[in-house]
């Protein structure tokens, strides 16, 4: 039997049509990741980290995979070369984890794998300042299962 994991993805559009980019996104993954579980609302947001006048759309995924996270990592950067993303749209690293940041029509962004925690030069997990990203978290929430540490106590 083959052990499935559950991986959360974050992703983001601010160029061209930007929800089809995001349900096209959807299509990719489902044939080359695993099954989407479920699916946040589209979430608009500002630009972070960078100016533009393109506003972006954001979702977030639970999806189920036998892929390991490396092999979830390449799938996803196949699918952003897929989908337009090319050099021109990268994230640029600097020095002392300084990023610039650019226009996109997707980036797509490992957020959590089961309970995982990797920190390789490549690949992060949870992802970095996810919690400091509303556009990130809001949809994330949507997604997570909840679990008896989030419920309210009963009145």
């Amino acid at each position: 039997m083959i052990k499935l994991h559950n991986v959360y993805i974050g992703l983001g559009s601010n160029l061209g049509q930007r929800e089809e980019n995001i349900l096209q996104a959807y299509g990719y993954i489902e044939r080359l990741i695993g099954h989407i579980v479920c699916q946040s609302a589209f979430f608009y947001s500002e630009p972070w980290g960078f100016q533009s006048t393109n506003g972006f759309v954001n979702s977030a995924i639970r999806v189920e995979t036998a892929l390991s996270p490396f092999e979830v990592l390449r799938q996803t950067q196949h699918i952003e070369h897929l989908l337009g993303k090319t050099s021109a749209h990268a994230t640029i690293r600097q020095a002392h984890d300084v990023c610039l940041y650019q226009d996109r029509p997707i980036d797509i962004d490992i957020l959590l794998y089961d309970d995982l925690t990797i920190n390789e030069p490549e690949l992060k997990i949870p992802h970095p300042l996810m919690q400091e990203r509303e556009f990130v978290m809001i949809p994330l929430r949507e997604v997570l299962p909840i679990t008896y540490a989030d419920r309210e106590p009963s009145q």
